[in-house]
Parts: structure tokens; sequence; C-alpha cells
């Protein structure tokens, strides 16, 4: 599962910016049926976890209903230098985890 991270390439500190984050993964809802009839499993990712300097800064709970390679946008504040560190979980147990660098000027 891969990740593509958006984030300004510098931030003043205190200023608030954006995240935007595009996970690709098919993000399949359990009501397909393949070619021979058989139901597709489910399997979405259902936790992104996102830490901006060691601390948690967004989370999202997604279900069946989210779309395939799901598209997520939301906005923090700079803190300092840091690390952007994305961790997601989908229903069979597989893991992803991408880390950003953050500069602060």
């Amino acid at each position: 599962m891969l990740a593509r991270v958006m984030v300004p390439s510098s931030v003043r500190m205190g200023e608030v910016f954006e995240i935007r984050v595009l996970l690709q993964h098919p993000m399949e809802t359990g009501y397909r049926f393949d070619l021979l009839g058989s139901a597709v499993p489910q399997n979405v990712i259902h936790t992104l976890r996102v830490h901006y300097a060691g601390q948690l800064v967004f989370r999202a709970e997604m279900s069946a209903g989210i779309s395939a390679n799901p598209f997520l946008s939301f906005f923090t504040k700079a803190k300092g230098n840091g690390e952007l560190e994305l961790e997601w979980l989908d229903d069979r147990g597989q893991q992803g985890r991408h880390v950003q660098p953050i500069v602060v000027i």
C-alpha cells in the first residue's frame, strides 16, 4: 500500500497548513462478485492515524462506503520541525506507513 502525501515545502511557526493524503488501495466493499460468482471479500482501510512530531493530529475510521484510493485532506498547526508519520491498517491486517518531514522556518 502506497501513500502520496502533499504538504508545503516549508511553513512558518504557528501557521495552519493543509495536509493532503492519497492512499492507493482497492477498498473492496464486500458487495461485488468475481467472474465465477463468488463474493469478493471486504477489504478496506479502516484506520488511519497521523502523528506530527510524535503527537496525534488526525485520525480517521473508514468503512465500506469510502471510495477506492481514498483522498483525505486536513489542517494542522506548525509547531516546529518534525516528521509527519502516517499509519494505516486494512481488513486483511496489512499495514502501511509513510513518513514526511515538515520544515518550519
